[in-house]
């Protein structure tokens, strides 16, 4: 989830990827928790900015030390 943008900062640099390659949602919709990935998925959806074919990493990190990443090939 997006706990706080200083957070989504500081992985994004520590992972190399450009600002232009993250997806932040925070200012919008807030803490949306477990819904995060799905909101970010949607949104570049419908703004053009993924499509079919294209590589994603989609990460997330929760309470604690708890995580989780995975590779997809978008299909739609």
């Amino acid at each position: 989830h997006q706990a706080n943008l200083r957070i989504i900062d500081a992985v994004g640099r520590r992972m190399g990827v450009s600002s232009e390659q993250v997806v932040i949602n925070i200012e919008r919709y807030g803490n949306t928790t477990a819904a995060t990935i799905p909101l970010c998925l949607w949104e570049l959806q419908n703004e053009g900015k993924i499509n079919k074919g294209d590589n994603l990493i989609l990460a997330a990190f929760g309470g604690g030390f708890t995580w989780g990443s995975v590779f997809v090939k978008w299909a739609f």
